[in-house]
């Protein structure tokens, strides 16, 4: 990307704005933009534009809003090419965070094995399903599986069953199937007494005729002899030439066919099932079967009579037809087992690996312990889970109480009960850096809307944010726009981050919209003004404080005092000319030894007032460094002005040495406590012009951070009301 063109109409009370970010001399722009300017309703138009939320006027619902924000070839920008760091967001959770700790051979190779499992299994599965019949949602395989077996895992059971699988060789009912006989309906019909008294006597019938049979015995049914008919003809038997001897009581009979074989044993169950007392018991079970709802078993069991004698005990008779099932399918049984066991030796070297790992996420915690100073650290309890299985973070916390030494285990709503505010803020800013890291893995590109993000940290953590917010400069995808309305952030950060002037930007209200404009202060003011003093009047008047200075810390109290003399209302205040100025400046600014002001003769408050008037008649809403010096200069010698002579008390007056403007207002407030206008007005003069602007470039911010129009105001409020 080498631009950003973004036009915006109607957004949360940006009226207009239009501007093309050119980001090809430089990645980042600072962006000052004072309180109620537009800070806040920029960065929220771009939350919406990256969220998918329709952006609209907060008041003007009504209005057509306008929301473009394209590249240099007129292409809209997707959502997630934005990112809006907020000041502080307490439930903000990067959503990327665990990619951090994908090590992605580690996670390929874990699901490589997962995929050869659920390959096999699904083919036992498969098979199972069309030998149960259970293809349902609610009842499948694998859950009938579990509940017939204790309710364990597939693989548990399997594993526990392995042996048997192994030894048996008969599988008698794996034509059963299933689903017909161990349906809710059907089996609730099973459990009940008059079943159970039935299937009793009917059992016993049937093993008096098995034990009377030429060829079947208690312990060799029919069931067991369609089992070896089926392994006989399964594997080849009878192709072979060979035959069976069937001992019949006396003697053997030998048994040739696969077609013999089966018409042997199916005569022989006639015989049994085609008893007359068998079947009148056989007929009182079916009679108890007319329900509509158990008819499909009535059939079913009409062509499978011989596993009456197996429904007198359920639970068995369930296992038994797994047993059987898994029998048959042995071959698959078994290639399972091997390639779970293996795979599952390997998985566990390799969860190994991933707990020891030391991903990215490590890294991120890194640069945040080294640069925030916070009581805790973080610790990840399912490092594993996330590598592998792609999991959320499960987080916990320790607490350091560092004067004790001792420190403790918490959750994070634990952690955030105690932590302040600033450390709170710490914690969001942890998350935004895991936000950031996953961006530059995935080399996604981005333009990083940042909305004040230092805003009430302690001068230490403030410096380690303009660190990281230089470290997101230097990444080749990234891009920024930085939103404050703190002059001071806005300059340090211009400076670390080595921005051109043209990425220094300025806000401007007006009535028609929101204009940027390139920063006028690039270094300190104050050498600007030097070479202006004979042609910027207000520039000579803002430079008095700094002179001022200068004259307090090389000792020369005299100048200091009379300086002093137009920042606050003095006995000489009226007297000073603009020649007295001159010749103090000279004395002062050696450079500035030559100097010559117009109007030698005028009186300096007369000048003060002078342009102090100008600058409030400019109908432009720039209002320059300097004029507001000279707002905040003019304001505070009205009112002083005006507390002396109301207080009219030249002992009290004089006697003052410092903080005069509050001792002044304080000694209104007891004489004149009923003035309850002037005082509120007071009140605002001593909150909003300092008493002492400074050379120490800290100071001045104050001034320059506040609002164009407030400032106008007071000024005109100070003529009127003060006068």
């Amino acid at each position: 990307m080498q631009t950003l063109k973004i036009k915006l109409e109607n957004c949360y009370g940006i009226k207009k704005l239009e501007k093309d970010f050119d980001f090809s001399s430089g990645k980042v722009f600072s962006l000052y933009a004072p309180n109620g300017s537009m800070k806040t309703s920029f960065a929220k138009t771009f939350k919406d534009f990256s969220s998918g939320t329709e952006t609209k006027d907060s008041i003007f619902t009504e209005r057509v809003t306008i929301r473009e924000i394209k590249d240099e070839f007129n292409t809209n920008l997707a959502p997630d090419q934005i990112f809006v760091i907020e000041p502080y967001l307490e439930s903000y959770r990067s959503e990327k965070a665990s990619t951090l700790l994908v090590n992605q051979t580690l996670k390929d190779r874990y699901e490589e094995i997962l995929k050869q499992i659920e390959q096999e299994k699904s083919t036992l599965v498969n098979k199972l399903k069309q030998l149960s019949g259970l293809t349902g949602r609610t009842k499948t395989v694998e859950s009938e599986f579990s509940k017939t077996f204790g309710n364990k895992s597939f693989f548990e059971i399997l594993l526990s069953l392995e042996s048997l699988i192994t030894e048996r060789t008969e599988h008698p009912f794996s034509s059963i199937v299933y689903s017909n006989i161990f349906d809710e309906k059907v089996v609730a019909f099973l459990n009940t007494k008059d079943f159970k008294r039935q299937i009793k006597d009917y059992i016993e019938r049937y093993n008096t005729l098995i034990e009377s049979s030429k060829y079947l015995q208690k312990g060799f049914n029919h069931s067991n002899a369609a089992d070896i008919q089926k392994s006989l003809k399964g594997n080849g038997f009878f192709k072979a030439k060979h035959s069976v001897n069937l001992f019949n009581g006396a003697t053997n009979d030998t048994i040739t066919s696969e077609d013999d074989f089966q018409e042997l044993m199916t005569k022989e169950l006639e015989t049994v099932l085609n008893d007359t007392e068998i079947q009148k018991k056989f007929n009182e079970i079916d009679g108890k079967l007319s329900n509509a709802q158990l008819k499909e078993f009535r059939e079913y069991l009409f062509d499978n009579k011989g596993i009456l004698n197996e429904l007198a005990n359920l639970e068995n008779f369930q296992k038994e037809i797994w047993y059987s099932y898994l029998v048959e399918q042995k071959l698959l049984v078994t290639t399972l087992l091997e390639e779970y066991k293996k795979g599952k030796e390997e998985i566990e070297q390799i969860v190994a690996v991933a707990k020891s790992e030391q991903t990215e996420w490590n890294n991120v915690i890194e640069i945040f312990n080294k640069r925030f100073l916070v009581p805790f650290q973080l610790k990840l309890i399912n490092q594993d889970d996330v590598i592998l299985k792609s999991e959320s973070p499960n987080l916990t916390f320790v607490f350091n109480d560092k004067l004790q030494n001792q420190s403790k285990d918490v959750d994070e709503s634990a952690l955030l009960s105690v932590l302040s505010q600033g450390e709170r803020r710490a914690f969001y800013l942890l998350n935004i850096i895991f936000e950031v890291r996953a961006r530059k893995n995935s080399e996604q590109e981005t333009v990083f809307i940042v909305d004040d993000i230092a805003d009430s940290f302690d001068y230490k953590n403030k410096y380690a944010i303009v660190e990281y917010l230089k470290e997101i400069s230097e990444e080749h995808t990234f891009y920024q726009i930085i939103l404050t309305h703190n002059f001071d952030f806005h300059r340090t950060v211009s400076g670390r981050l080595n921005m051109s002037r043209q990425h220094k930007l300025n806000t401007i209200k007006t009535a028609n919209g929101i204009t940027l404009i390139q920063e006028k202060y690039q270094n300190n003011p104050f050498l600007h003004w030097k070479d202006n003093f004979h042609t910027h009047s207000s520039m000579l008047i803002a430079s008095v404080p700094f002179v001022r200075n200068l004259a307090e810390y090389s000792g020369n109290n005299t100048d200091f005092l009379l300086l002093t003399s137009l920042l606050h209302y003095k006995a000489d205040t009226a007297t000073l000319k603009v020649l007295d100025i001159e010749t103090i400046f000279k004395r002062n600014l050696v450079d500035k030894s030559t100097l010559s002001l117009p109007d030698p003769n005028k009186l300096m408050v007369d000048l003060i007032y002078e342009v102090a008037d100008q600058i409030y008649n400019d109908i432009s809403e720039i209002v320059d460094l300097e004029n507001k010096i000279v707002l905040s200069m003019a304001i505070r010698l009205k009112s002083e002005n005006y507390l002396v002579r109301e207080i009219n008390d030249n002992a009290f007056w004089t006697g003052i040495t410092k903080n005069q403007t509050s001792k002044l207002i304080k000694r209104f407030k007891t004489d004149f406590s009923a003035r309850t206008t002037e005082i509120l007005l007071l009140d605002q003069i001593n909150l909003m012009t300092p008493e002492n602007i400074h050379l120490n470039s800290f100071m001045y911010e104050p001034i320059l951070d506040m609002a164009n129009d407030h400032l106008k105001q007071l000024y005109n409020a100070t003529k009127t009301t003060l006068a």
